[in-house]
């Protein structure tokens, strides 16, 4: 397999545009191209896909005639919304999903699990996800949902980084995250294979951890469903019923599907990616875009196993321990768009574009030097929905009444969907959310915006671009 070293060098020798721009789903490839097997995430899954259609075969279980709330998207968000919903003690709770759980954008997702971030109420919600994932899920059911305790390291390379830093450890003491900013010898004794001469330090959170997104999702199902909850695949939402009342207000009155019609007040859109096609069935614009986010997969690295895993926010990179290997992606300046998002996606990937990714590498080696001699066994570059501000979208659909979104997560879905499953569940029961989650409600976006697609595209685009310079520090 090609090595890091050698991807970087054929990038900056051949510059080219990216083959994949525009296009739909294909195979996995690598930088010597294409190859018979490849070590990803539900790999399995991939092969038996192969020249079958599950959505044929029909749904997995009878449709209701009438639901309480129908959540449309077997990921993150929506497993995670009908679990709670289920524990909040709401009846006649059902999730639909086109293919199987997980197949959109969930199945690829990285998994990482950072508890510390700048605002109060995000570690909140990241702390319920950490329960609900690590203790809550395999109490309920006895199964084990994949979390892996192995620790979080955010890099410090410059002095405003390290104070940021401090003042995050400084959040996390009030809400009871231990965490530890160390020197970089005492970051070279715990991750003996990473470069700390160009460091001021880091802040070690021995709690963080990794997700495995089949695991969870799969257990979250099981847990929602000993509650009466029901969970349908194999069962693609084709429109959105709607109704006017006597005082001319839009309210939901149903889902339609290809395999019968469910009578419900209220639709929970957590499609993803697809949440924009799933509004336009009920007339609610949903601002949000699909990018390429993308990921490799490294060959076996001696040393590396238990290591932490390590976000450098200044060169906008992470480094996931993955058995006895390492995951490395980020965020690039110049994403791809998915110009024709396809309905027809299921467990797919795209080609790595490596013109694109170049910069991930040049951080990566610059971290742990022994990358650049290291093979590379996989890549994985899905679609990610993302959002004019970086920030999900979450709430009821000012336009319509009963019609809840969770939705737009920016990559982080995965983190976030223990702490937003619960809010949005105690938004569609009791009408509001317990925390303050204005900052995510659907309702910051005046109208004239979300029907704005040059402005959605350009915003969104910047603020993935921007990612990284808006967490440094203020000058």
């Amino acid at each position: 397999m090609a090595s890091l070293s050698r991807a970087l060098r054929v990038a900056a020798a051949h510059p080219r545009q990216s083959p994949t721009r525009g296009m739909g789903p294909c195979n996995l490839s690598s930088a010597a191209g294409p190859t018979a097997e490849k070590s990803v995430p539900y790999q399995r899954t991939l092969k038996e896909g192969q020249g079958t259609s599950v959505v044929a075969q029909g749904p997995s279980r009878p449709l209701p005639s009438t639901a309480n709330v129908v959540v449309i998207g077997g990921g993150s968000l929506g497993c995670q919304t009908l679990y709670h919903l289920a524990k909040l003690g709401m009846s006649g709770a059902v999730l639909l999903e086109r293919e199987r759980l997980t197949s959109g954008t969930t199945w690829h997702t990285a998994g990482l699990l950072w508890q510390l971030r700048p605002s109060d109420v995000e570690v909140e919600l990241l702390a319920h996800t950490r329960r609900v994932v690590s203790r809550e899920l395999e109490e309920e059911t006895g199964l084990h949902t994949g979390w892996i305790q192995n620790g979080g390291l955010f890099i410090a390379s410059n002095r405003q980084r390290l104070d940021e830093y401090k003042r995050l450890m400084s959040l996390g003491k009030a809400y009871g995250v231990e965490s530890h900013v160390l020197s970089p010898a005492e970051t070279k004794t715990l991750y003996p294979l990473m470069n700390v001469d160009d460091l001021y330090g880091t802040l070690y959170v021995p709690h963080d951890g990794t997700m495995d997104p089949a695991g969870t999702c799969t257990t979250l199902a099981r847990a929602a469903s000993a509650r009466g909850a029901q969970v349908i695949e194999n069962c693609p939402v084709t429109g959105i019923r709607v109704w006017t009342d006597d005082f001319g207000v839009r309210r939901v009155a149903g889902v339609e599907t290809q395999h019968g019609s469910i009578q419900t007040p209220c639709v929970v859109n957590c499609a993803g990616v697809w949440a924009s096609a799933v509004g336009r069935m009920a007339g609610v614009k949903v601002p949000l875009v699909a990018m390429h986010h993308a990921y490799v997969v490294t060959e076996r690295i001696e040393g590396i196993q238990n290591m932490p895993n390590v976000r450098d926010h200044d060169a906008s990179v992470y480094l996931r321990l993955q058995g006895d290997a390492l995951s490395v992606g980020g965020y690039e300046a110049n994403p791809i768009f998915w110009e024709e998002v396809s309905d027809k996606f299921a467990f797919g990937l795209f080609d790595l574009d490596w013109e694109v990714f170049t910069q991930h590498i040049e951080g990566a080696i610059n971290r742990v030097p022994v990358l650049e001699k290291t093979g590379i066994k996989s890549t994985v570059c899905g679609p990610e929905s993302f959002t004019p501000d970086h920030k999900p979208l979450m709430g009821e659909a000012p336009e319509l009444r009963g019609f809840f979104l969770g939705c737009g997560f920016n990559s982080v879905g995965m983190m976030l969907g223990g702490g937003c499953g619960q809010e949005l569940a105690h938004w569609i029961i009791h009408g509001r959310p317990e925390k303050d989650m204005h900052g995510y409600d659907i309702r910051r976006f005046h109208h004239s915006l979300t029907d704005h697609p040059r402005w959605i595209r350009e915003r969104s685009h910047e603020s993935y671009a921007q990612e990284l310079l808006r967490r440094l520090p203020p000058r």
